[in-house]
């Protein structure tokens, strides 16, 4: 996947010449990495990321020797298969109209989005048949979009390569092709379209995000980058500088890819060398930690009344502080941990804290995964639940330097998402659509907030049912001083996840939760008075296992009375994706009950056909 041709070369051109280029553009090379024959070479690259840098940064634009260069993948004519990758996309073109073009062009098995240090998005593209790959190289080659030509290069498939042979290091790889399932890691540093990768490490890790001085980063890269190598070099981590974004700025985001451990050596090396640089210059008396996270952790890392944190402040020695709330735009979701002591006493907190971040982190990769799986169909890449800076239509690049959806948080573009990934792997474009039947959902929202949701003239809440494609309307209150109001949301299960979402995330922004608080709403969806004996269950078994999976609260008053319709309502409390899965889940106890019910209509009818 990594290794690349280098064309076009002068007879006289030697390995020390393409060092020395590539060093230039700080491309990671070396004696072992390049292989030099008459007129070309091939120069291996330790992920995707940096291969897609060089064949960016060097192809067609770099001279050696007089003569300008190509560079791109190599890929033998004969292992030329179904897989390409297309580089160079628009950062706020949409999946839905880049999904169309891909089709035009043959059928689209799975398009995954890469890693790019650049203002513009890169994805991989798996098509049914090699014909179709070879169609669409052709007619994308070069293709512009709104002023943006597009690069295509043939990539190795993998998962072809390890049906041919079992061995070599293709084969070693592993495979991702298919809706959702695992994918090609690289680099956790996600891309223009908000894509999330992982190198030598799962895709569910979460990187660690530091942000540090601008007056000391020179020093932590240091002369000629030996820093900056040593700590990557003795961590095994991946560490990006965005140094080069927003510039002027105070502070400069870093951020970390490796396991827990490979991350928390790193962070511990960038602190000592911040503090050596603070005593040497006497610029600083003190330099504390920051770590960037976002916000939709920070709750469950501070934990009911603050206990979580603080433990850690106990357990650690430390002064911990986090931004305030108000700190937050749509285009920066991060909230700044501060943590206030000795070097050591800062890395024991660093474990701690992120420990927590990356628990709550992966509980919602779980609650998202599952999400995805019981609403086929669902393209979690159009929702931008929680920021409008989610989806694809964001901006490029956000005020520290990174994409507009941090690869620090994403599950709903990585992981299934991901939510990959608010940091995650990233799901594919879902390319077979149903069209489910409309539900019915009852939400109830604090009576202060409605206000806030309904807008100025109606206008936020006409823009919230248009994203959503969804009927929104506010019951009028049951009397003046109900402390809630019903917000009843009509359309299909995407509809349901959007506007719900959208409404949580709302809530949070205008403050009717507090930064310790989670979004928990009370929702009653109905059910057939049949159906509500199989949610409950015998003697409970069913609701009690809904909760324990979902971590919702899920209720079925037992003295109700069915309706015209001969319904009943089950109520469901909880966070947002708590409660979207029970949800899903009761709405499949509800198909499976009317599918039984059917069945036994069509049974009873048979015998009385053959009497007659």
């Amino acid at each position: 996947m990594n290794k690349l041709y280098v064309g076009n070369l002068s007879p006289s051109v030697t390995v020390e010449d393409l060092k020395r280029l590539f060093g230039e553009r700080q491309l990671p090379v070396s004696d072992r990495t390049v292989l030099l024959k008459s007129g070309y070479a091939f120069v291996d690259f330790p992920d995707q990321k940096w291969a897609i840098k060089a064949i960016e940064t060097l192809s067609g634009k770099a001279e050696l020797h007089g003569k300008v260069i190509e560079v791109d993948y190599s890929v033998p004519k004969k292992l030329r298969s179904r897989k390409i990758q297309i580089r160079n996309i628009p950062p706020h073109l949409q999946w839905e109209v880049l999904d169309s073009l891909l089709s035009q062009y043959g059928s689209v098995e799975n398009v995954e989005q890469v890693n790019a240090d650049s203002d513009t998005a890169v994805v991989n593209v798996t098509y049914a048949s090699k014909e179709e790959a070879k169609e669409a190289i052709e007619k994308l080659t070069g293709h512009s979009l709104e002023d943006h030509s597009f690069s295509v290069s043939y990539i190795l498939d993998v998962e072809g390569s390890e049906n041919e042979s079992d061995s070599g290091p293709q084969a070693q790889r592993g495979a991702s092709r298919g809706g959702r399932g695992m994918r090609e890691s690289d680099s956790a540093h996600s891309g223009a379209m908000g894509g999330l990768q992982g190198a030598h490490h799962t895709h569910h890790e979460l990187p660690l995000r530091l942000l540090v001085p601008t007056q000391f980063v020179g020093a932590i890269i240091g002369k000629e980058g030996l820093t900056i190598k040593n700590i990557t070099k003795q961590s095994q981590s991946k560490v990006d500088i965005h140094r080069k974004e927003n510039a002027g700025a105070a502070e400069k985001p870093i951020t970390i890819h490796s396991s827990p451990e490979g991350c928390s050596h790193a962070c511990r090396m960038i602190l000592e060398v911040m503090e050596k640089e603070a005593t040497d210059t006497k610029t600083a008396e003190e330099v504390p930690l920051k770590i960037l996270a976002h916000n939709s952790l920070v709750g469950r890392l501070i934990g009911k009344e603050g206990r979580n944190l603080k433990k850690i402040e106990q357990d650690t020695g430390t002064k911990i502080t986090i931004s305030p709330l108000q700190d937050l735009t749509i285009y920066n979701p991060e909230r700044t941990i501060t943590v206030k002591g000795g070097v050591e006493e800062c890395c024991n907190a660093e474990v701690e804290i992120m420990k927590k971040l990356r628990e709550g982190y992966e509980n919602d990769v779980a609650a998202l995964n599952l999400q995805t799986a019981l609403i086929p169909g669902l393209n979690l890449n159009a929702l931008g639940i929680f920021s409008p800076a989610l989806p694809v239509l964001s901006s490029a690049t956000g005020p520290r330097g990174v994409t507009s959806v941090p690869s620090t948080y994403n599950p709903l573009l990585g992981q299934a998402s991901a939510l990959a990934g608010l940091y995650g792997s990233p799901p594919a474009l879902p390319l077979q659509q149903t069209a489910p039947e409309q539900e019915v959902v009852y939400l109830f929202i604090p009576t202060q907030a409605v206000g806030a949701l309904i807008g100025k003239k109606g206008q936020h809440i006409k823009e919230l049912a248009r994203f959503a494609g969804a009927s929104i309307k506010i019951a009028p209150s049951d009397s003046p001083d109900a402390p809630e109001r019903m917000v009843i949301i009509t359309g299909p299960p995407e509809a349901q996840f959007k506007a719900q979402g959208r409404i949580y995330r709302k809530l949070k922004e205008e403050n009717f939760f507090t930064a310790k608080e989670e979004v928990k709403l009370e929702t009653h969806i109905k059910v057939p008075a049949a159906a509500a004996g199989r949610v409950i269950g015998k003697g409970g078994k069913t609701v009690n296992e809904l909760q324990n999976l979902t971590s919702a609260e899920v209720i079925v008053p037992r003295d109700q009375t069915p309706d015209e319709n001969d319904e009943v309502f089950v109520k469901i409390i909880g966070h947002f994706f708590a409660s979207q899965t029970a949800q899903r889940k009761i709405r499949e106890i509800i198909q499976q009950v009317k599918q039984q019910q059917q069945k036994n209509q069509q049974g009873a009818a048979t015998p009385s056909q053959h009497t007659k």
